[in-house]
Order: structure tokens, then sequence, then C-alpha cells
């Protein structure tokens, strides 16, 4: 027996404790506002992607390849305007004189800045520019850039195939943790606030690893190989560059842990709202009936206001990074600019060294500001990725079993002692004991809220017992795996709920493979037939999202004939005939009948008089059976089931 589990929360309805956004159909859930746990979340993260490491192997080396050629180009640069500026200094300078017999002419005549000038070039007097020099460094750099960018676009395809595989598998881990997840999680979650984690929070994610991943990579190696190039053309013009790095640091984590609260409050209000639109549309006719217009739309308006002022904060707020990285960039710029000037006029550097290093400058803090300005996306993501990880971490069904049932059971299904309750301090059934021999309709009445439902909803194992045992033909159900107990079973909801697609694949849902001969015959069985063929599309009309192009009742039919097609050997029916006419359920009692016979069904049923010649008739209330026996034994016994059957019929006689 499983002892640690979560407490389920009773079916279609929300825990006492749980607080709600509104009434009626806009209500939505509470709103976490715990602070990201960024750095262990961002590694988490990143875990996802290990299977796809080979490939991130091959992107890092494309990437250092590329940024080698990128980074190198300024320099090939610098030497051409090397050979321009020195062939049109050297234009100007007597010819048949040495280089330095012209700076010591210069020193002579009291010219000691251009003298100076000079002394930090190669310059031949009177010879102009040496254009085949020029076009030697300019189609080398040309060379250079055209190699970095076919290496960039392969580095890009590469990195997006990693990240849309790692985004597969992420969807994939998530609908398998759904599948995993027990019947209560789903009952204390609004299904919007799912749906956005499933859709806009992984598309967050995804959004965020395609367009960060790449671009930090690049942005690291590029500040990498820059101070390499940085260096090796002047160590003091480097430090002065360098000196941006802490300052543009230490503001860029500031304006992130600012940022940071705002896009956890922004992507929780985006999940509330999602629950709240999805609840209205889908209630959007109890909205109207019970005129609660105003109240959803305050609701919403409430939710999207705080929607909306987070989302600006946080975008707001942001943002500042970028523009504030580019003014601490533009005084370095400056910086550079002016001592590299002095530099050159007094000959320590050659004019194309401190163009180069101009160029260098600009690189080294582009990567910088845009490795600040990906705070943004980064925030966001994680944010996503920890309410997308707080699914996949929600505790989980029982562990599996390898067993299974007995070929060609026979349906004997036995109670013995069970104890369950939804809450621990509110018990529901306690030591109770019941036993449906092979072939027997067992029905199931009382008022509401006894467990009846419970009832079957246990021996389906949507919930684990808190004690006793559950067994089909002397098997414990907990022994086996779900799959294999759910196999023989069949059951037909009160809520019916059909899947978007035609008339035909719904009936068929309950055996994929079905002959043309078997759908036809279980929608006869169920009365399907009689109203199919009045649509236009007969049995390949499409139900569309809300199934409103047929009726409640006619959907009823559909679920029923769901259940025949299948044949199971344990057949459940939860008020299979709520939603139908006087007149159809009376003959889909009578398709009821030859689908009960030879298996075992239970019968949960508010009208009594639909199971009157059920061979066992369970009495319940407040989680207990109170009374067991058919109906003759149980009207002569004058006790509960006799009240219920008075009351009803005597309401009857009264209102006609």
């Amino acid at each position: 027996m499983n002892t640690n589990r979560r407490t389920p929360v009773k079916a279609n309805a929300r825990p006492k404790n749980a607080p709600r956004l509104g009434h009626g159909p806009g209500a939505g859930v509470a709103v976490a506002e715990k602070a990201v746990n960024f750095g262990p979340s961002l590694m988490r993260l990143l875990g996802f992607m290990k299977p796809e490491r080979s490939r991130f192997a091959v992107v890092v080396l494309m990437g250092i390849a590329s940024v080698a050629g990128t980074v190198v180009g300024p320099k090939i640069l610098g030497k051409a305007t090397d050979v321009i500026f020195t062939g049109i200094i050297g234009k100007n300078l007597p010819a048949g004189m040495t280089q330095q017999q012209v700076i010591d002419m210069l020193r002579a005549s009291g010219q000691d800045q251009l003298a100076d000038l000079l002394s930090g070039m190669t310059v031949v007097p009177g010879q102009g520019i040496d254009f085949s020099t020029l076009g030697h460094w300019l189609m080398l750099a040309l060379g250079l850039y055209l190699v970095a960018a076919a290496l960039g676009f392969l580095q890009n395809y590469l990195l997006n195939r990693a990240v849309q595989r790692t985004a597969f598998r992420m969807r994939d881990e998530m609908r398998a943790k759904m599948d995993r997840l027990p019947l209560s999680y789903f009952d204390s979650q609004p299904r919007g606030e799912l749906l956005s984690r499933m859709t806009n929070d992984m598309d967050n994610v995804q959004q965020t690893l395609q367009q960060t991943l790449g671009q930090l990579l690049n942005s690291v190696l590029t500040v990498l190989g820059v101070t390499v190039m940085m260096l090796s053309v002047s160590a003091l013009l480097t430090g002065i560059t360098v000196l941006i790095v802490p300052l543009a640091a230490v503001v860029s984590m500031f304006i992130g842990k600012k940022a940071q609260r705002q896009f956890v409050a922004m992507w929780d209000a985006t999940g509330e709202l999602n629950g709240q639109v999805e609840e209205a549309y889908t209630g959007h006719s109890l909205v109207k009936v019970f005129g609660r217009q105003r109240e959803v739309e305050a609701t919403f308006g409430q939710t999207n206001d705080r929607l909306f002022n987070s989302a600006f904060r946080a975008q707001f707020i942001s943002g500042i990074i970028m523009p504030v990285n580019f003014f601490i960039g533009n005084l370095n710029y400056v910086a550079i600019a002016v001592v590299g000037g002095l530099r050159v006029a007094s000959g320590q550097m050659p004019l194309g060294s401190v163009q180069a290093f101009i160029q260098y400058s600009r690189m080294f803090t582009q990567p910088i500001t845009q490795i600040a300005s990906m705070a943004n996306l980064l925030q966001s993501g994680v944010a996503s990725a920890e309410r997308i990880f707080e699914v996949l971490d929600a505790d989980e069904m029982s562990p599996e079993q390898s067993g299974s049932l007995p070929a060609g059971i026979s349906g004997h299904v036995a109670f013995r002692d069970v104890d369950f309750s939804y809450s621990p301090d509110h018990p529901l059934i306690q030591g109770l004991n019941m036993e449906a021999l092979p072939g027997q309709t067992v029905a199931i009445v009382g008022p509401t809220g006894a467990g009846k439902t419970t009832l079957v909803n246990l021996l389906e194992r949507f919930y684990e017992i808190d004690g006793g045992q559950i067994s089909i033909d002397d098997t414990d159900i907990t022994s086996i795996s779900r799959s294999a107990l759910r196999e023989p079973l069949g059951m037909v909801l009160q809520d019916t709920w059909l899947f978007g697609g035609t008339i035909r694949q719904n009936i068929a849902y309950g055996k994929p493979d079905a002959s043309e001969e078997e759908i036809t015959a279980a929608a006869e069985a169920a009365h399907v037939d009689q109203f199919v063929h009045r649509l236009p599309a007969g049995y390949q009309t499409v139900i569309n999202d809300e199934g409103t192009n047929v009726s409640a009742g006619e959907k009823q039919l559909i679920t029923i004939a769901r259940a025949f097609i299948k044949q199971p050997e344990v057949l459940i029916l939860d008020e299979a005939t709520s939603s139908v006419d006087t007149r159809t359920e009376l003959l889909v009692q009578q398709a009821m009948a030859r689908l009960r016979s030879g298996r075992t069904s239970f019968v949960i049923a508010h009208r009594l008089s639909t199971i009157r010649d059920a061979d066992l008739i369970l009495v319940m209330d407040h989680g207990a059976i109170v009374e067991q026996g058919n109906h003759d034994e149980l009207i002569a016994a004058k006790g509960a089931y006799y009240d219920l059957y008075q009351s009803q019929f005597a309401a009857a006689i009264n209102e006609a």
C-alpha cells in the first residue's frame, strides 16, 4: 500500500484553503510570490541540453574559428591603413633621402613633432601608395570575413537544431510527467494555468535558448579574442578598455536583480490571466445566464492591469541595461581616441594600430553590452523555466507495478476494509466492505456527496486508497499496472467529453482498430444511428471544440457507443442517462441491459426507477454503505433506500 502520497483533492472541487480570484467561471488560482532561484534553475535548464553536447562541441569550434577571423580582420585593415597613410606621407617627402635623413632634417629645422610622427612608421621618401601591398591586405581581410560569415552561418544552423531538439525533449518530458501526475493534481490546478505553462512558458524558454546561447557564445569568444588582439597592439589602451568591465558588470547586476522580481510576477500573472480567460470562455453561457459579465470583466481587468504593470516594469528596468552600457562604452571610446591620438603624434604607435584598436574597443564593448542585455531574456526565460520545473517536480502517482490481470477475467470485484479520504482531517470512507459477483449489476445510490463516484474512482485507481484492499478476481489492483487494470474496464461518465474529430473517431476511441461494422453496431446499440443520419456529413461530422454542434443528449449517446465498442469485462455507468430524454432513456436502458449482460456492472444512479432490476443495490451515506440488497428487499426493510424511493416518487406525484 502506498503511504507516501499527496493528499488527494476531491474531484471537481478546489481545496478549502485555495483562494479564488473571483466568482463564477472567471475564477483562477493564487499567485506564488517567491523569488526565483536563478543560478540553480539556469544550470538545470542547461542540463536539458546534455544530449546535444557533441553538436555543441562542433558549434564551439566553429564559433572559435569564426570569431578568430572576425577579430584578426581589424588588425589587417590597420595594416592597409598604414600602407595608405605612409604612402601619402612619403609622396610629399623629398625623394633620394632615407627616412632617417628626413627625420634628422626635420629636427634640425625645429619640427620635432613631425619628426616624432615619422619615427613611428616606415616611410620611403618620394614613394606613394603601394597598391600591390594594399590589395594584398584588403583581399586577405575580405577572405577572412567571408570564411567567418560562412562558419557563423553553419554555427547558427547547428545551434538552432540543438535548441529545437532540446525544446522537443522538454515538451515531451512535460507531457509524460502529466501522464504520471495523480488526478488530485489536476483537480487543484486551473486548466488555463497548466496550458500556460505548457505553451507560453515553454515557448518563452525555447526563445530564450534560441536567442541567448549563440549570442552568448559568440560574445564571450569575441571578448576573449579581442582582448588578445588588443594586448598585441597596446597594453596601455587595453588597460583603459578593460576598466569598463567591472563598471558595466556592477551596473548590469544591479539592474538585473531589480528586473528579475518583475519577470516572475509577469509570468505568474500571465498564467493566472490564461486561467481566467479559459474558464470564462468555456463557461460563457453560465456567465451570461447569471449576469456576471461585469464581475468577470472586473476580475479580468484587475489581473490584466497587474500583468501590464509587472510587464512594463520588467521590460523597462531590463531595457535600461543596454543604453547605460552604451554610455559607458562611449566614455571608453573617447578615452581611447584621446590617448591613441597622443601616442600617434609622439610616434609611439602607427596610425593603423590606433585605427585597429578603436575597432577593437567597439568590438569589445559591443559583446559586453550584448551579454548585459541578455539578462533581460535570461531572467524571463529562467522565470518561465521555474514554472515548468514546478510541474516536473510535482509528486507523481505511486510507482507502477509490472503485474497484470489474468486472461479472461470473470469480473469478481471485492472491497475489503477500504479506507479513503480526500483530506486527512475529513475521513470519507472507513472500513468499507463490498463484493460484486461475476455478471452482477451493482447499483450505487445515495445523496449527493455520499461517496458514490469516489467508490468507482478508487476501483479505476484515479485515487489511491489509504488502507485495505480492492481486488479483481482475487488480484490486488495495486499489484498491477494502471493500464493493465483499466484495460478490461469501461466507463461512461455523467460529464460527457468528446475529442476534436469526427463522430466516427469518437466512437472508435474505445477501440482504435474497430471495423466499420463494429462502429455501426455500437452506434445502433446506443441509438446514435438514429440521429447521425440527420447530420449533413453523417459519421464524418466533425465535433467542434466545445461540442456545441450536437446536443447534450446526443453527446452522451456517443459516449455510450464508445463504451459499447470496447466490450469491457467490468462496466461502470456514472449517471450515464442523465442528459437524455425519457423516450431515449427507455431505449438506452434496453441497450444497457444488453451491454450489462454477462459482465459485472456498477451503475451510479439518482433516478431509482432506472436500477430496480439491479442484482445488488448499495445505499451510501457519508462514505459508508448503510444498506444493501435488491430493490424488493430494501423496500421491505423500509430503511434509507425506502425513504429515498418514497421521497423521489412522492415529489413526482406532487409535481404532477
